[in-house]
């Protein structure tokens, strides 16, 4: 069973930090990507960080500078560290991951875990 699990989410002050953490299990097929998607009310998702399987980042515009993403292989845990929290990064943050089986494609994800940063 395929098990996408988020934790680390709360209410913080703006300038604070967070960590997110996100431990996958039960996928079977090759993990190619970890990524933190957002989805704040009234506001289109956005992808704010993904890491691939050999370690490359990718960071939203928004993000840059004072988020990073990273993981831990052996874990299947993919983390998010949020500083200098703005309270437009307020959201739902989800946690979602894309395997691969030779050309199939699966991507799982989290329930999401809440992110609260206030002004």
């Amino acid at each position: 069973q395929v098990q996408v699990v988020e934790s680390g989410g709360g209410l913080v002050q703006a300038g604070g930090a967070l960590r997110l953490s996100c431990a996958a299990s039960g996928i079977i097929y090759s993990i190619r990507t970890m990524a933190w998607p957002r989805q704040a009310p009234g506001k289109q998702r956005e992808l704010v960080a993904t890491i691939t399987s050999d370690g490359s980042t990718n960071y939203a515009d928004s993000v840059k500078g004072r988020f990073t993403i990273s993981k831990d292989n052996a874990k299947n845990t993919v983390y998010l560290q949020m500083n200098s929290l703005k309270p437009e990064d307020t959201a739902v943050y989800f946690c979602a991951v894309t395997a691969l089986r030779i050309v199939q494609r699966y991507d799982y994800w989290g329930q999401g875990t809440q992110v609260t940063v206030s002004s």
